[in-house]
């Protein structure tokens, strides 16, 4: 095996590391003990289900921590391409990890708000409950904050694999759509908040292909016999 295809199934061990933790706290998780509207169910539903709550706040930490390890390694195998979209791939991951790590503290003031402990007497049951939705719904919107950068990184990460030569061209033009989405997502539940589940409803399956593609391919192929072409660039 040569040292590009060892990088890339380095990668996609990252890469799909990433697909399996991501869902478990961005969305399981939630799903299972996030009750909207009503904070007294959702505030129950964590204390009496706590493991599960901390299992989620551990799967997003392993999440962000493999980004940066899938990265990196991309970084070694794409620079050659060309460095400045290669270190611009890596400046997008670099931002958007501090989010997500400093957004988690949401659910671990969540778990603090529930704790029972003593300095938290001076509160009512029902003002508890509706800080911990308040922390719950600021980590929602800092997920689509952190999903902004999870959108821009795809695309110089397109263009390095639609001009390596090491993928087929396929897998850079999903990887440019799927960044699409999420930025158009993230800015469409910003400034129409009422419009972002419609959006998603639309920009999911793209997102999800273009990332399970690239995930898939560096696993099972690696990359091909081409080499990298650093001299063909149409974004130097």
């Amino acid at each position: 095996m040569n040292s590009s295809k060892k990088t890339a199934r380095i990668a996609g061990f990252w890469y799909l590391l990433m697909a399996i933790t991501a869902p478990v706290g961005l969305l399981y998780v939630p799903s299972k003990l996030i009750v909207p509207g009503d904070a007294a169910a959702t505030a129950n539903n964590i204390i009496v289900s706590e493991s599960l709550f901390r299992f989620g706040i551990v799967s997003s930490f392993i999440c962000q921590i493999a980004f940066i390890f899938l990265v990196l390694a991309l970084y070694r195998l794409l620079k050659e391409v060309n460095q400045k979209q290669a270190m611009l791939m890596v400046a997008f991951v670099l931002v958007s990890v501090p989010i997500a790590f400093f957004n988690m503290l949401n659910h671990v003031a969540a778990l603090i708000l529930l704790s029972g402990a003593g300095f938290l007497a001076v509160f009512e049951p029902n003002q508890l409950h509706a800080l911990v939705m308040v922390f719950l719904k600021l980590q929602e919107h800092g997920t689509i904050i952190a999903q902004i950068f999870w959108g821009l990184w795809l695309f110089p990460f397109g263009v390095l694999v639609f001009r390596s030569g090491l993928f087929p061209k396929i897998l850079g033009i999903l990887l440019l759509i799927a960044g699409f989405g999420y930025v158009v997502h993230s800015f469409t539940f910003l400034l129409f908040p009422h419009y972002g589940d419609v959006v998603a409803q639309y920009v999911t399956v793209p997102e999800a292909v273009g990332e399970l593609s690239i995930v898939l391919w560096l696993l099972i192929k690696g990359v091909t016999n081409q080499k990298p072409s650093p001299g063909e660039d149409m974004l130097k």
